[in-house]
């Protein structure tokens, strides 16, 4: 029997007794994996064959709330594929994402976004999709498909700075899921206006000076509150239609100042609103001095160290002292007042 067996697997009877168990048992292995991913890739077929292919339910109209069964069955649909695609290509599911960095605008969410992709349990969209300001009338399978795939335990996140900013968004984002987990990257106000002008400043360098920009009229020291430099900088402002719609308990304020200066410990309260184990911690960042940011050391997929790109870091241009002055003066009221919806003091003033 073993004889026939060697002239059927063609191995040579001259090999010393131990290696040729082992040649045998590596075949009947290779065998066996072969015959199961078969089976299952047969009977998957068979399975889909034999049943009628569920409706697809169609997305709801801009604006127009869907129920939340069908919401929560599309947030966990699987895309098409087949057990031996699946194990080849990669396993998972695309989610409507669970956590969503809303904003704002110059406070620091990329450099947020960059540090939690770090989390093997975070998988996040690169570019921003704009789904809940721009591009809500292509429905909910259009956003669900720009997510990545994810596995069991795993979270689901993406981030639009402009949502924060966004009348329509808290109601939109509700709509998709009650339970969205928020987190806002707050900045001081005056810095986070001077910072929006600089980038504007560099793609448009003939555009008014800031100076020009802040006031509706510079002897009376009226503030235009309708540059959007100065209007995304009312936090309150904001916030208020935001907790129509979700309880401050489920919106995270993360402090942009505190991300460059602690970004470990920032990232730890992060990690604990999301429910992540703290995996991320101060062996992952290494201060750069020349961009005056913190940098990780090893970026998500990548054995090298990473900083935020040339965009990031800009030189602000000198703004008059008098003005950096006033806007301190017209933001404190409200600073104030977003300190006690948040209960947390950022010390701005």
């Amino acid at each position: 029997m073993g004889q026939r067996l060697n002239r059927c697997l063609d191995v040579p009877v001259a090999l010393p007794p131990l290696r040729r168990r082992l040649l045998l048992l590596f075949i009947m292995l290779f065998l066996w994996l072969y015959m199961f991913y078969s089976c299952a890739g047969s009977c998957a077929g068979l399975a889909a064959r034999g049943s009628p292919a569920p409706p697809r339910a169609a997305p709801p109209l801009p604006g127009e709330p869907g129920e939340e069964s069908s919401l929560e069955e599309q947030r966990a649909a699987p895309d098409a594929a087949g057990p031996i695609s699946s194990f080849f290509n990669g396993s998972g599911t695309k989610r409507l994402p669970q956590a969503i960095i809303i904003g704002v605008k110059k406070g620091g969410t990329r450099a947020l976004l960059e540090f939690l992709r770090v989390h093997p349990d975070v998988r996040a969209v690169g570019a921003e999709p704009h789904f809940f300001d721009r591009n809500y009338e292509r429905g909910l399978a259009w956003y669900r498909d720009l997510m990545p795939r994810t596995l069991e335990g795993q979270i689901t996140m993406e981030k639009t700075p402009s949502y924060f900013v966004t009348k329509e968004a808290p109601a939109r984002i509700s709509s998709m899921s009650k339970g969205t987990k928020l987190i806002v990257v707050v900045r001081d106000p005056v810095t986070r206006a001077i910072s929006d002008y600089t980038q504007t400043l560099s793609k448009k360098p003939d555009i008014p000076t800031f100076e020009s920009l802040t006031f509706k009229n510079r002897t009376t020291g009226l503030i235009d509150t309708s540059w959007s430099a100065i209007q995304i900088g009312i936090y309150a402002k904001h916030l208020e239609n935001w907790l129509l719609y979700f309880p401050i308990g489920q919106i995270l304020f993360v402090s942009g100042e505190r991300l460059i200066s602690d970004p470990a410990g920032e990232l730890g309260r992060v990690q604990d609103f999301l429910g992540l184990k703290r995996i991320i911690t101060d062996k992952h960042f290494y201060f750069n001095k020349t961009k005056g940011f913190p940098c990780l050391k090893k970026a998500e997929g990548s054995s090298k160290p990473h900083c935020l790109g040339k965009t990031k870091g800009r030189t602000h241009p000198d703004i008059d002292q008098e003005v950096v002055q006033r806007l301190r003066d017209f933001y404190r009221p409200f600073n104030m007042k977003f300190y006690q919806m948040t209960g947390q003091d950022f010390g701005w003033d």
